[in-house]
């Protein structure tokens, strides 16, 4: 086994989930071009197609991002035609955000991008779930590590 201190770059599975995530990003750009959005808009109606009518705080939560970092994608999807952020008649200061009928269009639409990623994987489906278990574990274990 390697010594910790000679470990290169590549053997750093922070480099390589780094690295994937760029290529996931580059393989989506074309076809989230085609649909007039970004890849954070994507996230945001990814997360609004889960579950309509959640709040910015929500949303946020879900993505592990700022409200203030949400903001402004949905100014911009609504701006666009696919949400609507409405204010809580009885706290002002919630802010729920829901899809219109384009927003929902926009998931049949959309599916091309996870064909995409199987494709440019050459990974059956099912491996790519897997990998997408094992990933989020670690994920959660790193969370919870930090959490302590």
């Amino acid at each position: 086994m390697t010594a910790l201190r000679d470990l290169t770059l590549d053997d750093q599975l922070c480099f390589a989930l780094y690295g994937a995530s760029i290529a996931i990003q580059r393989a989506y750009k074309p076809l989230l071009d085609e649909l007039g959005i970004t890849y954070p808009q994507f996230l945001v109606l990814s997360s609004l197609w889960e579950s309509d009518g959640q709040t910015v705080g929500a949303i946020a939560r879900r993505l592990d991002l700022e409200s203030s970092t949400i903001t402004p994608l949905l100014k911009r999807l609504e701006h666009a035609g696919f949400v609507r952020r409405e204010r809580q008649a009885d706290d002002e200061r919630q802010v729920v955000v829901r899809l219109t009928e384009q927003g929902h269009g926009m998931r049949d639409r959309s599916v091309c991008l996870p064909m995409r990623l199987f494709e440019a994987a050459g990974m059956t489906p099912a491996r790519l779930i897997a990998l997408v278990g094992e990933v989020t574990a670690f994920r959660d274990a790193v969370v919870r590590f930090n959490a302590a």
